[in-house]
């Protein structure tokens, strides 16, 4: 449980970082990275896999590059739901949905389950 939490505040982190490198993705807080962070994970583990499947013509058309529009579709998504927490267009949230892959894979690597 502990595992658990730490890697939902380290994400936290790697969310509030992301919003420091691009412009165009903002938080106002710390909280409001914390519940982007917990809405972020809820997004990828429910929306996500049913989202990827619908776009699977268009992923294989492109090669697997419209899976960056999905996620950078899903960033504006979670930051249209969380207050405190903006991405201004989709471009931002495809770059900040690719740092914030970056981020959360190194973190991922980081810790012991």
């Amino acid at each position: 449980m502990r595992g658990l939490i730490w890697r939902w505040v380290l994400n936290a982190g790697a969310l509030y970082l992301t919003a420091l490198l691009v412009s165009g993705v903002s938080i106002e807080s710390f909280g409001a990275a914390l519940v982007a962070a917990l809405v972020w994970g809820f997004v990828n583990t429910i929306i996500r896999p049913v989202l990827s499947i619908l776009t699977l013509p268009f992923t294989i058309m492109t090669l697997g590059l419209f899976t960056l529009v999905v996620n950078g579709f899903l960033l504006w998504l979670v930051a249209d739901v969380v207050n405190g927490f903006s991405v201004s267009s989709l471009w931002s949230g495809i770059l900040g949905a690719i740092v914030l892959s970056i981020a959360s894979s190194i973190i991922s690597a980081l810790i012991e389950d």
